[in-house]
């Protein structure tokens, strides 16, 4: 069966590591008989150099075409504060959530056995696992919110930015995170701060409500510097914990922290209609571009999510992390997970090593 992916390559170390993930892709192909065609979105910075926009009209259109999308990663220094919103990529990222309707991010921190002794924390809480997954409402919140700057006339500038959320938003979210419980160890961890924002008070009637019709998950409310403190102290109590939109980006990179490198963790971000995008949770790392030492593993493994949840070829999935998992146990390390005295590949051998191991 032939199957279309937008590739959005993006910036810094992204080209680099979606082109290794290409090749992954086609040696999937290669052993169980799928074609697959391919579709380039500029979209990022490099969009902004080229045509002045980092969002191109049409972006969206493009992706609607395919039945997943692929991004590297978008942004650096070069395309910072002071350009114009349209110039910026991180406009770009919130545009096309808004046009694909990608309101559920899905973020899974699990520790790799090969990967035990990079676990910051104690040996014993490494070794009873992490496997967790964040699932966090993406189009909401404040990040969405309307903003406001204005002169007072005591106080000098003062700025506002809007934090709202719908009982539709929250409802959809929540479900998500419990159908995705369904699928995994039945528990939902909501995370909120109701013992002060009015808008963590209705997220938690809401998830309330939720949690009465799926009475064979188990369910929690935990108040969000709570969670940031567990996620340190016992991370194995974890299975699916779902938030708002800028509790979710600081939590999640929280838990890709502790499982030992930001550089091998995926994610999907995901609508109720049209394609998910899949992407790896680290930036564009501008200082190694071109120079052959990015981690291409977290792009490799969203490519894995992608054929679960987009294209569900389970059985794809699956071989694409055995090979992941094959390469670390056998010791092949890049730059950002090697020890100390242990040789680190790149990123182009690290790729040929997975796509051997299919």
């Amino acid at each position: 069966m032939n199957y279309k992916i937008a590739l959005i390559r993006g910036d810094g170390i992204g080209p680099e590591i979606v082109g290794e993930t290409v090749k992954v892709i086609d040696r999937i192909g290669e052993r169980f008989g799928h074609t697959f065609e391919y579709v380039d979105v500029l979209m990022g910075g490099c969009a902004a150099d080229a045509v002045g926009l980092s969002y191109p009209e049409g972006t969206a259109e493009l992706c609607r075409s395919c039945g997943a999308v692929l991004l590297g990663a978008v942004g650096g220094p070069k395309w910072g504060s002071d350009r114009p919103a349209e110039q910026r990529p991180e406009t770009a990222l919130l545009a096309i959530r808004r046009d694909l309707g990608l309101y559920a991010n899905l973020r899974p921190a699990a520790l790799r056995p090969a990967l035990a002794d990079a676990c910051p924390l104690k040996k014993e809480t490494a070794e009873r696992g992490i496997d967790l997954l964040v699932v966090r409402e993406l189009t909401g919140g404040i990040y969405f919110g309307k903003r406001g700057r204005y002169q007072t006339g005591d106080r000098g500038l003062e700025c506002t930015d809007l934090m709202a959320y719908s009982e539709k938003e929250i409802e959809r979210i929540g479900r998500r995170a419990f159908e995705m419980a369904r699928l995994r160890r039945k528990k939902v961890s909501s995370v909120d701060k109701a013992n002060v924002l009015e808008t963590s008070r209705l997220w938690r009637s809401v998830m309330h409500r939720l949690a009465e019709e799926y009475a064979d998950v188990a369910y929690e409310d935990m108040l969000v510097d709570n969670c940031a403190m567990q996620l340190v102290r016992d991370p194995g109590q974890f299975d699916v914990v779902v938030t708002e939109n800028m509790f979710g980006d600081i939590l999640s990179d929280e838990a890709s922290m502790v499982t030992g490198s930001i550089g091998l963790l995926p994610s999907a971000s995901m609508g109720d209609a049209g394609p998910a995008l899949y992407e790896p949770i680290h930036g564009s790392a501008p200082d190694i571009a071109g120079q052959d030492k990015a981690n291409p593993i977290a792009t490799i493994l969203s490519a894995a999510m992608m054929f679960r949840y987009s294209f569900q070829l389970s059985a794809e999935a699956d071989a694409i992390e055995a090979a992941v998992d094959q390469a670390l146990a056998e010791g092949w390390r890049t730059a950002d997970i090697a020890g100390p005295g242990e040789e680190a590949v790149g990123t182009q051998k690290m790729g040929q090593v997975i796509r051997d191991n299919i």
